[in-house]
């Protein structure tokens, strides 16, 4: 005779393999959290050149761009209104020259968007080749 009580009731099992699968899951996902976290605290430091400076052509049109956000052309301190004057002022500068090169010399503590206004002004004046001046590095 048989006096086990075992009539279908098998001893429950606990399966480790879907609790590893969502470990590993959990553990990938705080990796790449933090890997972005980090790079979101990132200091840039903009780059320098360490080229020869190049001696002024006379195709160049050059608009520095102050930290206050002040424009000047060729020298000549210019009022900024709106991109379309700007655009006209542009355009100003570069008759009688052939293939005229926008150079912006931006300060570094001036807005993106003072130099995004230049950019778009040489745009509309179809000037299609732009180019930005650095400095050397100190001490070179």
């Amino acid at each position: 005779m048989n006096f086990r009580k075992n009539r279908g009731h098998d001893e429950p099992e606990i399966n480790l393999i879907p609790l590893i699968d969502l470990f590993l899951v959990i553990i990938i996902f705080l990796m790449v959290t933090t890997t972005y976290s980090k790079f979101a605290e990132l200091q840039i430091n903009l780059p320098t050149a360490d080229a020869e400076q190049q001696k002024e052509r006379p195709n160049e049109i050059n608009v520095a761009i102050t930290a206050q956000d002040s424009y000047v052309l060729d020298k000549t301190p210019v009022n900024f209104v709106n991109v379309e004057d700007l655009s006209t002022k542009l355009k100003a500068a570069a008759l009688g020259r052939k293939d005229p090169v926008i150079v912006i010399n931006a300060d570094a503590k001036a807005t993106h968007q003072a130099v995004i206004h230049v950019m778009e002004a040489a745009r509309l004046a179809q000037l299609a080749q732009i180019s930005f001046a650095t400095q050397t590095t100190p001490g070179k």
